[in-house]
């Protein structure tokens, strides 16, 4: 059972797909999506600012992310803190993936909007130890 920093931050980067857990006035929405990275600065998501899903994470910073591959499910909560401002990371994200370029030529930069999930704690739940008692790992702090 993955139970480091270390190794739930290796186990997402090479799993990038999570649900996102945001509120819009009071109802909780969830959504797939693919992360970025997590490193040591925190998690790092983007999509359109026009997305109702940016605007629910700016508005309610709280959030949880659910990742789950080959058994396992990582469960991070967090808060969700403004990198607008990062135009390198945005152009760094649209070389590693071509399919955003379109919007990009079409919108700007400016359309992008890039969030970090910072203050993470994480627990790990195992298909193989489904009853074992939960865990949690804090990642990122401010």
């Amino acid at each position: 059972m993955l139970s480091t920093k270390e190794e739930i931050l290796n186990y997402i980067n090479q799993n990038p797909l999570c649900f996102v857990a945001s509120d819009d006035g009071g109802q909780p929405r969830v959504r797939g999506i693919m992360m970025y990275k997590a490193d040591s600065s925190g998690i790092v998501i983007s999509t359109a600012k026009n997305k109702d899903f940016f605007q629910q994470l700016k508005a309610n910073t709280k959030t949880e992310l659910c990742f789950y591959h080959d058994k396992i499910q990582i469960r991070i909560t967090g808060t969700a803190t403004d990198m607008d401002e990062n135009l390198a990371l945005k152009h760094e994200i649209v070389d590693a993936r071509p399919f955003l370029k379109p919007m990009i030529d079409y919108k700007g930069y400016d359309f992008m909007g890039l969030l970090c999930i910072i203050n993470c704690v994480a627990t790990v739940w195992d298909f193989d130890n489904p009853f074992a008692r939960k865990r949690f790992v804090k990642l990122f702090e401010e």
